[in-house]
């Protein structure tokens, strides 16, 4: 894949392989950087330039800088569906509210409600955490500059049933990320690097997330998505690290159609997502 990357690029294998390292040093986003180059170079190939916007939020699991704006909503519901190594983990409805106050600053509230199958269990359904936050886009150059937030959320206990069949933590965690973007090209490129620390629960682990997205607005409907993510608890599963290819449709004034599709890089075996998927509908007001 090297070879074949370092010869696209006229460069050479020592080169590519000094810029996957660049990405970071652990293993698991080493092995991201060489699908996410990949993705880049098919979406800067099939663009012409044009007009492209901040592409993270639903359905990518990345978060990007954008607020909705000054008393705006945005509001997402939609379906997402996890399988992994004999489970099917089904978010629905998964609700995201998010209301503008000023141009900068976005409260948010999230919850999903899931359902759960394992081979040779019960059935698990219930409520899972809620996770309220505030966003703060503290740098802004603009649409075609540097934009930088950080985006602290609470991910609150869940519900006492759904903790004990395991579809909701049992303590309270804080989220504290920060997300970067700015405009390569025709493609519009966002970082979100955050960790999640235990408040009071000797059960909750600490938690580390990476993700890397990219997206371009071919026309003024239709906005075509992309990311690779990593997801590592600390100490227990899961350690992630998927790729994924989406969308966002506006088939109505304000009303978007919002899909996503992907998978792990490992082997089923692996115990890693061996689909993960979104449908869902975006509301702007």
């Amino acid at each position: 894949m090297i070879a074949d990357l370092s010869k696209a690029m006229g460069v050479t294998e020592r080169n590519a392989y000094a810029c996957a390292r660049v990405v970071g040093a652990e293993i698991a986003m080493v092995r991201a950087v060489m699908p996410s180059v990949m993705l880049a170079a098919f979406l800067w190939a099939v663009t012409g330039g044009g007009c492209v916007f901040a592409q993270g939020g639903p359905p990518l699991l990345t978060n990007d800088p954008g607020t909705p704006g000054n008393e705006k909503w945005e509001i997402n519901i939609g379906s997402m569906q996890v399988l992994r190594n004999g489970t099917n983990v089904l978010q629905v409805p998964q609700i995201d509210l998010n209301y503008g106050l000023g141009d900068r600053i976005q409260l948010t509230y999230e919850v999903p409600f899931v359902w759960q199958s394992a081979a040779g269990q019960p059935n698990s359904t219930g409520w899972s955490n809620g996770f309220p936050g505030v966003k703060w886009r503290f740098f802004d150059q603009g649409e075609d500059g540097w934009n930088i937030s950080t985006f602290p959320q609470l991910e609150i206990q869940g519900p006492k049933g759904s903790v004990k069949t395991g579809i909701a933590e049992g303590g309270t965690r804080l989220l504290l990320p920060i997300e970067v973007s700015h405009l390569i090209g025709p493609l519009e490129v966002n970082f979100e690097a955050g960790y999640f620390f235990p408040l009071n629960s000797l059960h909750s682990h600490n938690e580390r997330i990476l993700g890397l997205a990219m997206g371009h607005m071919f026309n003024p409907r239709f906005e075509a998505i992309g990311e690779v993510y990593n997801d590592a608890v600390m100490g227990a599963p899961p350690q992630d690290t998927t790729f994924d290819l989406g969308g966002r449709y506006e088939f109505h004034k304000n009303l978007l159609l919002l899909f996503m599709a992907g998978r792990s890089f490992s082997g089923n075996s692996s115990g890693q997502p061996e689909f993960l998927g979104y449908v869902g509908l975006q509301i702007l007001h």
